[in-house]
């Protein structure tokens, strides 16, 4: 398998050329869907250590079904199947530049949730104009034991959210440990009480905002992943999210621009013009570096070919 590995605000992303699972040339949804429920050992594979490591996104390349798109695209870690990525896409982007596949200017992307497009405009800055974003609810509580009642919006940025702003713990490098534990525990609790997104769909992301020690920066997030990482980065569509939130209540206006940090402190620029069905189509712009390029092999004497699981 031809792997390319790149980070985006140390947030990391393989991007996989060539050696993944046929998946057909239907539609994207579908073709995700099939890679969730006939590929789940391979993509954890990919994911997982000793092959992978914490926080990584897979993004396995694939044929679009728009002749407009450069390349179709499916996101995942080494939990879940993604709809989108944000930071993945600004990783798969640069990786793309790197290849020399495309240059300077504007290209589409297609992804399992639609088309998104990202601007180059250097190698190692993209900006990603991501699907229509929304808020579907505002202000849940929820009892989560040994915190108390947690409160927040739930928000689709391509992925679904729960948005919780203030954070009941403070938002800082160095309380990573307490941070993933609280955010884990909103998540179960959201899971106990039955709030999900459209359709009962899982919210599988927790977010976290706070006060930035930077000046210029509007908040500071740390952002609880499917798989139980904190994402290095602001992440994308939880950022796209949280547009949806602060367009709702007037907070950001169309074309405003923010600063917004990660908890290790990369940050993204972010803003939105209005969308055409009441929500809010999201401007990311942030920084990705290319890593290494290798290729992964799977030998079946390796005990540990399909990574370590607990």
């Amino acid at each position: 398998m031809h792997v390319i590995d790149s980070h985006t605000g140390g947030e990391p992303t393989r991007v996989i050329l060539d050696g993944g699972p046929d998946l057909g040339s239907g539609p994207l949804s579908a073709r995700a869907r099939l890679l969730a429920t006939e590929h789940r050992d391979l993509y954890r594979a990919v994911m997982l250590e000793p092959r992978g490591q914490v926080a990584m996104v897979g993004a396995l390349l694939v044929e679009p079904t728009d002749p407009d798109c450069v390349t179709g695209v499916i996101y995942f870690d080494a939990e879940a199947v993604l709809g989108m990525c944000g930071h993945g896409t600004i990783g798969l982007a640069a990786t793309l530049v790197h290849m020399g596949r495309i240059g300077p200017g504007v290209h589409k992307i297609e992804t399992p949730v639609g088309v998104v497009s990202v601007e180059v405009q250097d190698p190692n800055t993209i900006k990603v104009t991501n699907i229509e974003s929304r808020r579907t609810r505002k202000g849940i509580s929820v009892e989560v034991d040994g915190i108390g009642t947690v409160t927040g919006d739930v928000a689709y940025g391509g992925n679904w959210f729960f948005i919780v702003d203030p954070s009941p713990v403070r938002v800082a490098s160095d309380n990573i440990r307490q941070l993933t534990d609280v955010t884990i525990a909103v998540r179960e609790a959201l899971i106990a009480a039955g709030i999900s997104g459209d359709e009962g769909a899982p919210i599988d992301h927790v977010i976290f905002y706070g006060p930035s020690d930077n000046p210029d920066a509007h908040s500071r997030n740390f952002v609880l992943c499917p798989d139980n990482a904190y994402d290095r980065s602001p992440c994308g569509t939880g950022c796209s999210a949280r547009l949806a939130c602060l367009a709702a209540d007037g907070k950001l206006r169309d074309g405003e621009e923010i600063l917004q940090e990660s908890v290790i402190g990369s940050s993204y620029r972010l803003s939105y013009r209005d969308g055409p069905n009441d929500g809010v189509i999201p401007s990311i712009t942030g920084q990705a570096h290319v890593m290494a390029e290798a290729r992964l092999i799977f030998n079946p004497a390796d005990p540990f070919r399909d990574g370590i699981v607990l």
